[in-house]
C-alpha cells in the first residue's frame, strides 16, 4: 500500500502542512494525476491539475506533468488541500447513476465495458464537471477501485475499458501499449472514396494549438501513427468505413482521413468548415465499434462489441436508396 500519514496525523481536510506518499509496487506505473485522485478523494480533476501545474505536488523534490508515471520507490509530496472528502464529492442524481450503469456492456470482476455517448468526456477538468469516470464512481460508493483503461474523444461514442483491479489496468495497458489490443471503429467520410482498403502512415505532432484547443497535425518529426480503412458502404458523396487502429494517438483517425482528402462526417476541427453533412447528422459520427484483447487475468481473449446509436443508424438509413 502507498504510505500513509503517522498517527496522530490530522486529516486531510484539515491539513495545513504537505506530506510526503511513497510510491509501492501497486501503484507503481500510474499517471500521477490518477494517483492524486486516490490520495485525494472527492477533489476535482480540474484542481488537480492546478496543483500540478502550480508546482505544488513534487515527484522526488523536482516538478512533474500530469502525465507523468509514477515508478515503485518514488515520493510524492501532496500540498495541504480544502474541500477534500465529502465536501468535495461528486453528486449525482438518481437517474444519472441508473444510466452510467445501463450503459454497461460487460462486467467482471476486472473489468467493465461501457458503450459511451457521443458528447460525454471519459473525465471531468477543463470546465467539464462529470465525464464517464466520475458518474461511474458515484454510481458505484462502495467500489474500491475504478480507473480508464484507454480514452475516446468527447465527440466519439463507443466501447471505453474500466478496469476494477490495479492488477488488471497494469495488464490492459500493457495490451494497449504493446499494439495487442485490436480496436476497431466505424465512421462515415466524407468524399468520393476510390478503390478498396487504405492504409495511411503519417506521423502525428499533438503540440500544436488553435484557437486556444489542442490541434493536431501530420508531418515529419510526430510520433507515427498507421491506419487503416476499409470501405464498407458506398452512398452519394460519402463512404461508410470500418477502421483499424495500430496506435493510439490523439485524434488520429480523424486526422489520416482529413490527410487522404475524406474528413470524417460531422468534423468541425479537421473536416471542411461549413462543408457538406449527411441530413440529420449532429454530431462526429465517429464510433468505436470493437474492440479485442487479451483478459487481463490471462484467461483468454475477450471481445466487446458498442452497437451504432439510433441517430447514427438514422442517418445511414436516409442515405441508401
Amino acid at each position: 500500500m502507498t504510505a500513509r500519514n503517522k498517527p496522530g496525523d490530522k486529516s486531510p481536510e484539515n491539513r495545513t502542512s504537505p506530506r510526503l506518499a511513497t510510491v509501492d509496487d501497486e501503484s507503481a506505473g500510474r499517471r500521477l494525476d490518477n494517483f492524486l485522485l486516490t490520495e485525494l478523494k472527492g477533489l476535482p480533476r480540474s484542481r488537480i491539475y492546478r496543483i500540478i501545474r502550480s508546482g505544488e505536488v513534487r515527484v522526488n523534490k523536482g516538478r512533474a506533468k500530469p502525465a507523468r508515471r509514477l515508478e515503485s520507490g518514488d515520493v510524492v509530496r501532496i500540498p495541504p488541500v480544502r474541500q477534500v472528502g465529502k465536501e468535495g464529492a461528486v453528486s449525482v442524481s438518481r437517474g444519472k447513476a441508473d444510466w452510467i450503469n445501463q450503459a454497461v456492456l460487460y462486467e467482471d470482476d476486472a473489468l467493465l465495458a461501457i458503450n459511451k455517448p457521443s458528447g460525454l468526456a471519459v473525465h471531468g477538468g477543463s470546465g467539464i464537471s462529470l465525464g464517464v469516470i466520475e458518474l461511474l464512481r458515484a454510481a458505484r460508493p462502495q467500489a474500491r477501485f475504478l480507473e480508464l483503461v484507454h480514452r475516446l474523444d468527447r465527440d466519439t461514442s463507443g466501447c471505453l475499458l474500466v478496469a476494477k483491479k490495479r492488477s488488471a489496468l497494469r495488464a490492459l495497458h500493457e495490451s494497449f501499449r504493446d499494439g495487442v489490443a485490436k480496436k476497431y471503429y466505424q465512421a462515415l467520410l466524407v468524399g468520393d472514396w476510390q478503390g478498396g482498403t487504405r492504409e495511411v502512415d503519417l506521423p502525428l505532432l499533438t503540440n500544436q494549438r488553435r484557437n486556444g484547443e489542442r490541434y493536431v497535425t501530420a508531418g515529419a518529426g510526430g510520433k507515427s501513427a498507421r491506419t487503416r480503412f476499409f470501405p464498407l458502404e458506398t452512398y452519394s458523396g460519402c463512404v461508410l468505413t470500418k477502421v483499424q487502429l495500430f496506435t493510439g494517438r490523439t485524434h488520429q483517425i480523424r486526422v489520416h482521413a482529413a490527410a487522404i482528402g475524406l474528413p470524417v462526417a460531422g468534423d468541425s476541427k479537421y473536416g471542411q468548415e461549413g462543408g457538406w453533412r449527411p441530413p440529420g447528422l449532429t454530431r462526429l459520427f465517429l464510433h468505436a465499434e470493437r474492440l479485442l484483447l487479451p483478459h487481463p487475468t490471462g484467461s483468454g481473449e475477450i471481445e466487446f462489441t458498442a452497437p451504432l446509436d439510433e441517430r447514427l443508424e438514422s442517418v445511414l438509413s436516409r442515405l441508401r436508396p
